[in-house]
């Protein structure tokens, strides 16, 4: 399958509407400026609860999340992924409302390479020459980041290593994408309780006025809206073209935080940034060539 064929069109609209709304998402974050992290994070657990119910009712598939808790190795693989993306969604806010922009934005560039190191050492795949010559020139730029701007650098590490353990995660347990969100929601319900309790709240919170409140349940289809998008697009779509679309995403942010934010854009950084998207060039170019290949040799 080619990336224009039908089935692979029929799901980019779902591929873009998902990358577009996670490039967007800073937008979103700076409104809540006010608010603390680790509350905002706790109101985006709460408010996606019952997004991913109502979707599992009106899809009839509230068997599968009953299903996913009876199955012990399932939940238990649940529980570490839900650890991880709260990582990930706490480590995003933060970053974002101190600034830091294209920290941020690095850390999903550097993702997919992530996960081909990841492949490679727990699953014992097989890297082409162009995929590790990739990951040599993306190692390089953290590389220049680890000298010269080691302040953001744990951000973008932090934010890359934990979605792609996520994604290491998710791929080992055998639940559709919904139900395996509404577990994970629902398993840090508690937690998100506990960390509203506990956290000193902001200058801001939920009850702090008609428009801190409307954002702050916004919190709920704007975090399962793209998740529901991008597992039809992971139905829909190739690997491979799916792969293309996912640096819309870095990119989006990356030009909000030098045209909309005005973040200065560090020499270590911007040297960074060129030589992760040289590897990306490179890890693509791969895709292109093994795919061309293998359309080549398949039998008519």
């Amino acid at each position: 399958m080619t990336v224009s064929d039908p089935k692979t069109a029929g799901g980019l609209p779902y591929a873009l509407g998902a990358y577009v709304i996670w490039g967007v998402l800073p937008l979103y974050i700076v409104l809540l400026n006010t608010v603390d992290p680790f509350h905002l994070v706790a109101w985006r657990v709460l408010w996606t609860v019952p997004i991913c119910l109502a979707a599992l009712a009106i899809s009839g598939s509230l068997g599968k999340l009953t299903a996913a808790f009876a199955d012990r190795r399932a939940l238990g693989l649940l529980l570490l992924s839900s650890a991880l993306i709260s990582v990930n969604w706490v480590t995003y806010v933060a970053a974002v409302q101190a600034g830091h922009f294209y920290a941020a934005s690095l850390g999903y560039y550097i993702n997919p390479l992530v996960n081909v190191l990841l492949g490679t050492v727990l699953l014992r795949e097989r890297l082409s020459r162009l995929q590790w010559l990739a990951v040599a020139i993306a190692a390089c730029g953290i590389a220049v980041l680890a000298f010269e701007a080691r302040d953001t650098l744990l951000i973008s590490l932090t934010l890359a290593f934990s979605f792609g353990f996520y994604g290491l995660v998710r791929k080992r347990v055998k639940v559709d994408a919904l139900p395996g969100l509404s577990v994970e929601v629902l398993v840090l319900t508690l937690p998100a309780i506990a960390a509203l309790l506990i956290v000193p709240a902001g200058k801001e919170d939920f009850g702090d006025g008609w428009r801190i409140s409307l954002l702050l349940v916004a919190a709920g289809p704007i975090t399962g809206l793209p998740l529901m998008l991008f597992a039809e697009a992971a139905r829909r779509m190739t690997y491979s073209a799916l792969g293309f679309v996912q640096f819309l995403t870095p990119t989006v942010v990356f030009i909000q935080a030098l045209v909309l934010f005005g973040e200065p854009l560090k020499p270590a950084q911007g040297l960074c940034f060129v030589l992760i998207w040289i590897a990306i060039a490179v890890f693509c170019a791969d895709i292109v060539l093994r795919g061309r290949r293998a359309a080549t040799t398949a039998p008519a």
